[in-house]
């Protein structure tokens, strides 16, 4: 017993020996190789500047340190880990692309996070060959013509929402009634990628209580405790940290809800063997592929994905359709713009009306996801010492590359991408809508979905929901806030009462 025990010690001693080589090898290489890119002094030896970034408005510091510093920038994550953030155009291109991408992958504490939520899906792997494989079983599901197809069910599950806010406006006896639009939006965003790509519906737009819809919203808004602070700014150097506490524990009630869910799916889809209709689903497409191939899929290979595609449809779609709603309710005249636009067509738009013929529709869109782009950061890690390319020498160098030590993260703040003045004019933060109107206005194309071969591939899916969902309430119903929002970060950046701690975004509707 007490050779077990010393061994035991040895081997912690060991580990511990190995961590702080690794850290001091990283940190070493990392002041040499960075130590001509400006950046902002620590506010903290312990948490470097991990408090400033976690309490003030999201991308704020970003925003500050590129306009002081240039377009890379060097500051502190805790115990004194140095990250890169880029916005410098040639630089990102590179990263992203396909001669970077595979040379960037998730930093560990992300991947980690992706594992303990959804599994060891699209979000979660890396390498070329992995990454490629499983986006080839997405693709078809996710293509032009799978999502022109599913355009009948984004206008169904919007009319059941609109139905649902007609029902208030009958219930209330009243002109005017407040809704609370990120709620809505969550259940409108499960509800509409659970029918179009696994023909299942969770009939979370009845408005009754949900238990994956508490699991999600419970891990959204603990966002403002202590514990979540730690969390963020520990999970770089200490990926476990995800496991600890009751945070930990509530990343693994959200995996086992979204697991029930997708292995019920999975399981009825099965049964009913979708193999035989004409159904274009993704669940279908699963299912032939697993008919044809000589390699069965593995159920929990199968859950991984359908996790991740409930809650990649979830985040990102309900926070901007939130976002795209709040402007509109900030922003009356354009409101009216947008209604007389969408009344020119006396029945719902087909997909390609929604892509080609709406240009205020299309707009608002646009500029709502430049201003509120739903991913603040793409963070990556390099894998090797790698050279990167710079569009412009880093201040008081004539060098046009960028040495990146093995082991760096990156942030990629899109928000700083998509509110350069240089780019996108004096009045790049505020909404404006026509800016997309302009043919000559020099501008870039939008960072919100990413670029290169790991875009977002539900791009297509969610702008068309979203267009759909709109369409349909502005259609019929005047909406306005009387509340002061802020955004906040959770996992994506959501609106907020300012001063409150939780998502919210309650909205003032009246039929027209």
């Amino acid at each position: 017993m007490p050779s077990l025990f010393v061994n035991a010690v040895l081997a912690s001693f060991t580990l511990v020996i190995i961590f702080v080589g690794k850290f001091l090898v990283r940190s070493i290489s990392g002041r040499i190789y960075l130590h001509h890119v400006p950046g902002p002094i620590s506010s903290s030896r312990l948490w470097g500047e991990e408090w400033n970034l976690y309490r003030n408005a999201p991308g704020s510091h970003y925003l500050t340190w590129h306009r002081k510093f240039g377009k890379v920038v060097k500051f502190n994550g805790a115990f004194g880990r140095q990250i890169l953030s880029i916005t410098d155009e040639r630089a990102v291109a590179f990263i992203v692309g396909t001669e970077g991408i595979y040379n960037f992958p998730k930093p560990d504490g992300v991947r980690m996070w992706f594992q303990k939520t959804l599994g060891e899906g699209i979000l979660y792997v890396e390498g070329k060959e992995a990454h490629e494989k499983q986006r080839r079983s997405l693709a078809p599901a996710l293509s032009q013509q799978s999502v022109r197809n599913f355009t009948s069910i984004f206008y169904e599950t919007s009319g059941k929402l609109a139905a649902q806010w007609t029902k208030m406006l009958d219930d209330s006896q009243s002109d005017e009634v407040e809704v609370e639009m990120t709620n809505w939006a969550g259940r409108f965003a499960l509800d509409t990628v659970a029918r179009a790509t696994f023909s299942y519906d969770f009939d979370l737009l009845s408005g009754e209580p949900n238990a994956l819809v508490e699991a999600l919203d419970g891990l959204t808004n603990n966002e403002h405790k202590a514990s979540s602070f730690y969390m963020r700014a520990l999970f770089w150097n200490f990926p476990w940290i995800l496991s600890v506490g009751k945070k930990g524990e509530m990343i693994r009630k959200t995996k086992v809800e979204l697991g029930n869910i997708a292995r019920k799916m999975w399981r009825d889809a099965q049964a009913l063997d979708a193999q035989a209709t004409d159904e274009k689903t993704l669940m279908a497409l699963m299912l032939k592929a697993d008919a044809a191939s000589d390699q069965r899929l593995h159920e929990d290979e199968m859950v991984a994905q359908m996790r991740t595609i409930l809650s990649a449809g979830y985040e990102t779609v309900s926070a901007t359709v939130a976002w795209v709603l709040y402007e509109l309710a900030m922003n009356t005249e354009i409101q009216e713009k947008l209604r007389a636009e969408i009344s020119l067509s006396p029945g719902d738009p087909s997909f390609d009306e929604l892509n080609d013929q709406y240009p205020i529709l299309n707009s608002v869109i646009l500029e709502t996801l430049r201003l509120h782009p739903a991913i603040l950061e793409n963070h990556h890690q390099a894998a090797e010492s790698i050279s990167v390319p710079l569009s412009q020498p880093i201040p008081g160098s004539s060098v046009s590359q960028l040495v990146i030590p093995k082991g760096t993260i990156l942030f990629v703040p899109v928000n700083v991408l998509q509110m350069d003045p240089e780019i996108w004019g004096d009045d790049a933060h505020l909404f404006r809508p026509k800016r997309w109107q302009d043919p000559v206005a020099k501008r870039s194309s939008l960072f919100a979905f990413s670029e290169g071969p790991r875009s977002c591939i539900g791009k297509r899916f969610a702008l068309a929901e979203i267009k759909a969902l709109i369409v349909t309430l502005i259609r019929q119903f005047l909406v306005t806030c009387r509340y002061d929002i802020e955004p906040f970060q959770s996992f994506v950046i959501r609106p907020r009462i300012k001063g409150q701690a939780v998502s919210s975004l309650p909205l003032d509707i009246r039929r027209i």
